[in-house]
């Protein structure tokens, strides 16, 4: 049976929900579900908790959902191409939880294997372990990390077939397999639907329940660095 949904609009108005915590895939502008956070976007929910390595830039990303007012809390572990994400921390009007970037990656991938909590080294003895039980291991301390499992995890993928089996391309790989496995419920938005080989797969369908075709073809850059030219 067909997962594909007719739209990001049609998906996304099914499931969300006022209060709800949302994982979004993506590295900055790379691999980000555009089409899928436009859609969260117009469907006005607020107090939405949202996990994402950062939150997009100014007005581009999840920077649209920080404009329109639906976010409370942040989980990321950069917010420095977002003035807007600052100066909402600043303000006091965003919580946000600052999470070291590896830590966030497994805490994504332990909610996805059903995995409650993990001990790392990483942010012993730093504010990043207040209020956390710590331990020792063969002389090293560490520090007890919950695993994450959202309501809803929105990502991007390059192709699937139509039972939500994902392949990503190049780098936009990055969180996006992570996101998908610790949703209750994910939607995946692709460029093309179509047959994938087994050995393609990246996200196997049973972890995926909606597709979307995506609907925003521009795929934009956070800092576009060039230099002069040097003639052969």
């Amino acid at each position: 049976m067909s997962k594909l949904v007719d739209s990001a609009a049609e998906a996304v108005a099914a499931v969300a929900r006022d209060g709800m915590t949302v994982a979004v895939g993506g590295f900055g502008l790379c691999g980000i579900p555009a089409s899928l956070i436009t859609a969260l976007r117009d469907t006005g929910v607020r107090d939405l908790t949202i996990v994402s390595n950062n939150m997009g830039v100014d007005g581009k990303g999840l920077g649209l959902l920080l404009e329109n007012k639906q976010v409370s809390k942040v989980l990321a572990s950069y917010v420095g191409e977002n003035r807007l994400f600052a100066q909402q921390y600043l303000d006091g009007v965003l919580d946000v939880e600052f999470v070291p970037q590896g830590t966030l990656a497994e805490r994504l991938r332990a909610g996805g294997a059903g995995i409650p909590a993990f001990y790392t080294p990483t942010g012993a003895g730093t504010p990043i372990a207040e209020g956390k039980p710590e331990a020792e291991f063969d002389g090293v301390r560490v520090v007890l990390e919950r695993g994450i499992v959202a309501d809803l995890a929105l990502v991007r993928a390059h192709r699937a077939d139509s039972a939500g089996n994902l392949r990503y391309r190049l780098t936009a790989r990055n969180f996006n397999p992570l996101v998908a496995t610790a949703g209750r419920v994910t939607i995946a938005e692709v460029s093309s639907v179509g047959p994938v080989e087994p050995d393609d797969v990246h996200t196997p369908g049973i972890y995926v329940q909606h597709l979307v075709h995506t609907e925003i073809a521009e795929k934009e850059i956070e800092q576009r660095t060039v230099r002069a030219r040097v003639d052969a």
